[in-house]
């Protein structure tokens, strides 16, 4: 099959599903993946012949996109602060907003102490992009990440070794844990966060595919990640530490009291790009 001919049909059944924009995006980056041609090259070259091999992963890819499954899990990678990850169902698909979250740390730490030596730890890690892009930005940092998951530290140990750094990993439930292995002068995490109440908000390709564990809280305990991570930070967060968590963005306020109700002071709550509460950021 030409690739004109595959356009045709590819565009066909996905046309009442996704905006057209975004079934060219998920062209070009099928043909990028399986075939090797930059999107110039497909425009140049529409009776490049598929290989029969080739077209039977495109059309599984096809149809996994009729069923409204990530195209980052249908081609297993994706792109996080430039970096390259894989990716797959045992760990959430990084996004924007915590690339936001990263940035903020390594601007805020190049202006404290360029040269930092910091002791950083990641809760709840998944796939490891914020320790592996902090590891690639601030050098000179020791790094921790921790996640209940085995599958998903599995995904995060292998993206340590694809972006070449060294991250110690700790599997372990947050919950249940009473103390940390060290002091830490930063903090960081992303933890589960989303309401029961807010899944009719999602997207079918987010809801029905990525990791539950990873995303919802129950509703009348929205904080209790927050809650438990800033109990252990009172012991394990060095003196002049922060804390750096992203956030749900209709409890910026509730999680800003709980901190300070914690104890925490310099209570920094900062909005993403779309102009809504995202990340915090504290210290003692």
């Amino acid at each position: 099959m030409q690739i004109q001919q595959f356009k045709k049909e590819f565009f066909n059944k996905l046309n009442e599903l996704y905006p057209t924009t975004e079934i060219q995006s998920f062209f070009n980056l099928l043909l990028e993946f399986k075939l090797k041609l930059s999107r110039i090259e497909v425009a140049l070259q529409p009776d490049f012949e598929v290989s029969k091999t080739d077209l039977i992963f495109l059309k599984k890819a096809l149809k996994d996109l009729t069923k409204h499954i990530p195209i980052q899990y249908i081609t297993g990678e994706t792109e996080f602060y430039g970096l390259p990850f894989k990716v797959n169902k045992n760990v959430l698909i990084p996004r924007p907003e915590t690339e936001e979250l990263v940035s903020w740390i390594i601007e805020e730490l190049k202006v404290v102490n360029p040269k930092s030596k910091s002791t950083i730890l990641d809760i709840g890690t998944g796939s490891g992009c914020i320790p592996i892009s902090l590891a690639k930005n601030v050098p000179n940092a020791t790094i921790y990440a921790l996640d209940i998951s085995t599958e998903a530290l599995k995904t995060a140990k292998k993206n340590a070794e694809l972006n070449t750094v060294t991250i110690n990993f700790i599997e372990a439930d947050i919950l249940n844990l009473k103390e940390l292995p060290k002091q830490f002068d930063i903090i960081v995490s992303n933890p589960p966060y989303v309401r029961a109440l807010e899944k009719e908000q999602m997207q079918k390709n987010v809801l029905n595919n990525e990791p539950h564990v990873a995303l919802f809280v129950e509703d009348n305990n929205p904080l209790l990640f927050y809650d438990k991570i800033s109990d252990l930070a009172n012991n394990y967060l060095s003196k002049d530490g922060h804390i750096y968590f992203e956030i749900n963005q209709y409890l910026g306020k509730e999680t800003a009291d709980l901190l300070s109700e914690k104890g925490f002071k310099n209570i920094v709550l900062k909005k993403d790009m779309f102009g809504a509460d995202r990340m915090i950021r504290c210290r003692f």
